[in-house]
């Protein structure tokens, strides 16, 4: 009976309790909402999707450096690198090449990868004396846009990483075309000269200490 008693008194206020949840759900669940591409009486021109903003920049999207994002300047490519050549810049150069190029393109950089040796047109060697003369942009440009036959890598490759790519190329175009001429004085060459074809397949660079600080005016020598 006691229990019965207790029941009755809270029972309207469970009720209430039951009434006001059920009353929020419904409104939430069943409220008003356009479905994608819905026609809309309510805009001129009957589409419920509206247009961003002119102007609108998607989050992660905004590229204030148009050279680091482009390779260009104006319509002309670029000469010049948006950050520091370093040793760190040229192996992941080196590493993303590997990946992305070298299947057409060869570990050197002559065209003779494995992708032409089963039936398709094999690309220019970097050597030639054209692509040795073309600004570092170019390079970058073509592999965001894609050239001919190759497709393009913009949606594959970072723009950061197609930099690198593009300094690891220059440093293969000298590796194949450099003379006693280019060396700094001071330094030397190993023996047998080091191909850049060896590295990633056991070689390593060899370590080369700097040439000495040129005495100052005046000091002894």
């Amino acid at each position: 009976m006691g229990a019965t008693r207790n029941l009755r008194k809270v029972l309207p206020a469970l009720l209430a309790l039951i009434v006001a949840t059920a009353g929020c759900r419904i409104d939430m669940q069943i409220q008003p909402y356009y479905r994608t591409m819905a026609k809309s009486d309510f805009f001129p021109d009957d589409r419920s999707a509206r247009l961003p903003v002119e102007g609108t920049v998607a989050r992660g999207d905004l590229h204030e450096d148009t050279y680091f994002y482009t390779g260009k300047i104006g319509n002309a490519p670029g000469d010049y690198l948006p950050f520091p050549a370093t040793a760190e810049v040229l192996a992941r150069g080196r590493e993303r090449f590997n990946i992305n190029c070298t299947p057409c393109h060869g570990r050197v950089g002559d065209g003779n990868g494995f992708i032409p040796t089963r039936g398709f047109r094999r690309p220019p060697s970097y050597h030639i004396e054209r692509l040795r003369k073309v600004p570092i942009g170019y390079f970058f440009d073509v592999m965001t846009h894609g050239y001919g036959v190759m497709p393009e890598y913009g949606t594959q490759v970072a723009p950061r990483d197609r930099w690198c790519i593009a300094v690891y190329i220059r440093a293969l175009q000298l590796s194949q075309n450099a003379t006693s001429a280019d060396i700094p004085a001071g330094q030397k060459v190993p023996s047998p000269p080091l191909q850049l074809r060896d590295i990633g397949n056991g070689a390593t660079l060899p370590q080369i200490a700097p040439a000495p600080p040129a005495a100052a005016e005046g000091e002894p020598k």
